[in-house]
């Protein structure tokens, strides 16, 4: 697909929940249990896939989120 990169095999995301999901959409919150965050301030490590930065696009507002370097 023209404009999209593809990631290396091992590209990981640390994703931090930044604003609550309280008063959201059932999705978004949904969207937050499935990416591993269970409440404010909590931070996981993913891996970089097409669907997880379908999930985190879904509740960029909700969360921060920058890469892992590796080394």
């Amino acid at each position: 697909m023209p404009g999209r990169t593809k990631a290396p095999a091992s590209a990981r995301l640390r994703v931090e929940q930044v604003r609550s999901g309280i008063g959201r959409p059932a999705n978004h919150r949904r969207t937050l249990e499935a990416i591993g965050l269970r409440h404010h301030q909590d931070v996981v490590v993913v891996n970089d896939t097409p669907s997880m930065r379908g999930m985190l696009f879904q509740v960029r507002h909700l969360v921060e989120v920058a890469p892992v370097q590796e080394g």
